[in-house]
């Protein structure tokens, strides 16, 4: 099991991933926008995405757990 997090905090812009999903290594699961530029949050493993804990607009703490992959 893989957690995606980023190590600062910032508004989510956009969710590109279910519940369900499969993703490949280096997919872009999430977009954060931190200091007022977009940050592409990309996958570092290949799997099925377990748990999807942000949605668009939420304002996340940096560190937090954004997406777990099984």
């Amino acid at each position: 099991m893989s957690e995606i997090t980023y190590p600062m905090a910032g508004k989510i812009i956009e969710v590109n991933v279910k519940e369900g999903d499969t993703v490949a290594e280096g997919d872009i699961v999430v977009v954060l926008e931190a200091m007022k530029m977009e940050m592409p949050i990309k996958t570092t493993v290949s799997g099925i995405i377990k748990k999807v804990n942000c949605s668009t607009g939420d304002a996340v703490a940096g560190e937090a757990v954004l997406i777990v992959i099984e």
